[in-house]
């Protein structure tokens, strides 16, 4: 899937242990320790989704939700606090000031990703479903699981969304600059070839349903049963 999470959390282990997590449940994540970086990425790029914590370096978390839901260019976007606040008080603040949900500290992983996908259900957000090619290739973004006739295959996160963009797009044929625009959108400067690279390791790694996957010379790459 293609869904954008910001992680604000000034503690490192708190934001690998989040980042790792969502990525794993096939979630798109860009972290952030500090709040000036945060906001200054908000301005060019709205995520579907905000995970953020109260207690920062630079920002208090409130302030920042409060001024995230005042503006009607990000007012929409659902916030999940993160924090180790846990009295009622606090709780109540955060809601009453647009979060859509407060989750304290200590956590489980796995009961944050299902409180992530709640809240996304909850704001209209349509998960994709699986996309399976005759008996040749399976794909499903809610596991971020893939599937051939030799067994399951482990595929980077880059690798897994390039395989779901052409796999949902059928046929269609995808240049290098809109692929490299799925992938990261304007966040990261890189190369052209570096889609070349990510092809050949997912062919590789498809085994014998790699070759589902073919250059359209002089364009760019697309899947074909």
């Amino acid at each position: 899937m293609n869904t954008k999470i910001f992680v604000l959390d000034d503690e490192p282990d708190i934001l690998h242990l989040v980042t790792l997590h969502l990525e794993r449940a096939g979630f798109s994540v860009n972290g952030y320790a500090e709040a000036k970086g945060f906001v200054q990425s908000l301005k060019h790029r709205k995520p579907d989704l905000i995970i953020l914590d109260l207690m920062l370096p630079d920002a208090d978390g409130f302030e920042l939700c409060r001024s995230i839901k005042n503006d009607a260019g990000t007012s929409k976007i659902p916030i999940i606090m993160l924090t180790a606040k846990g009295q009622e008080s606090d709780k109540v603040t955060g809601l009453d000031l647009g979060a859509d949900d407060y989750i304290t500290k200590p956590f489980a992983p796995r009961e944050l990703v299902a409180r992530v996908r709640a809240v996304l259900r909850r704001s209209g957000h349509q998960f994709e479903g699986p996309v399976t090619i005759g008996d040749s290739l399976m794909i499903d973004p809610e596991r971020f699981e893939v599937k051939t006739s030799a067994g399951s295959i482990r595929l980077t996160q880059a690798e897994f969304k390039i395989l779901y963009l052409l796999a949902s797009n059928r046929g269609r044929v995808f240049s290098r600059e809109k692929i490299l625009d799925h992938l990261w959108g304007n966040e990261k400067a890189v190369l052209d070839r570096t889609v070349d690279v990510h092809i050949k390791n997912l062919r590789d790694k498809l085994g014998e349903a790699g070759k589902l996957v073919t250059n359209f010379r002089g364009v760019g790459y697309k899947l074909e049963e």
